[in-house]
């Protein structure tokens, strides 16, 4: 069976990150993978150096495109720049009764450029986050959401609650930016589930949010529960991180081949 996954989300040019990052995920899960590109940007590893939005009526026929033809078994959203693109990304989901949602709330890229308006940050907590089956929000996109600073496990625990409250899916908040280690926070069906790993001396986590929020897609898509499917991530993206690909004068890009390089 051929497993189909939809990721809806911007572009990267140099590949790292968005969807090229999507799509390499999927291909090392051996799913079919498909986009829909809600804006180009000129970017690398250094940073984001222009943005230019598609229209919210083109995102719209891209998704329906893809539902009419090649139904997906699941559907990965990151980087959605305008209110107006979040709300048909939601309707158009609503419409064709969308399943296995893994929103990635892309608000600032790795180099630290912001990928989000202000005021759409609104419509991505009242109309995307309600549609997840899980959402993936790092710490600083955590503390924006929720509107506290996250120092600790402690933390993370309140923040995933604040989350979670109102929404009907799980809540993963990533670790990645605590000083002493890297753990995750599962929040799934009101159970707490740590996710422990040591940090790693990489520099280069460009692209690292992209390919857990995909990579989680693809099991889910496989029907595996939430849980198994963060598990099975995470460890993925860990095997990419490990395999220590050098890649450009910032922070680099993962080695989304490692398992494939592996088996070889």
């Amino acid at each position: 069976m051929i497993y189909k996954v939809l990721t809806i989300a911007g572009s990267d040019c140099s590949g790292g990150a968005g969807i090229q990052a999507d799509l390499k995920t999927m291909a090392a899960h051996k799913v079919y993978g498909m986009s829909a590109i809600t804006a180009l940007t000129a970017q690398n590893t250094t940073g984001v150096f222009g943005v230019l939005e598609a229209s919210p009526e083109f995102v719209a026929q891209q998704i329906d495109c893809v539902f009419d033809d090649i139904r997906p078994d699941a559907v990965k959203i990151g980087m959605v720049s305008s209110a107006a693109i979040i709300s048909t990304i939601a309707a158009r989901l609503k419409a064709f009764g969308a399943r296995n949602v893994v929103v990635d709330p892309v608000m600032v890229a790795t180099s630290g450029s912001r990928l989000l308006d202000e005021d759409a940050t609104g419509a991505l907590r009242g109309e995307l986050l309600p549609l997840g089956t899980v959402i993936t929000p790092n710490i600083p996109e955590a503390e924006a959401l929720c509107g506290f600073a996250i120092a600790d496990h402690g933390d993370m625990e309140r923040a995933a609650r604040r989350l979670a409250a109102g929404l009907g899916g799980a809540v993963l908040i990533k670790g990645g930016h605590l000083t002493d280690c890297a753990d995750d926070l599962l929040l799934s069906e009101g159970r707490l589930v740590w996710l422990n790993s040591p940090r790693l001396d990489n520099p280069n986590t460009h692209g690292t949010g992209c390919t857990l929020s995909s990579a989680i897609a693809c099991h889910l898509a496989m029907g595996r529960s939430v849980e198994e499917s963060v598990r099975r991530a995470k460890a993925y993206v860990t095997g990419a991180l490990r395999a220590g690909l050098d890649l450009g004068r910032g922070s680099g890009p993962l080695d989304h081949a490692w398992a494939v390089r592996e088996a070889d």
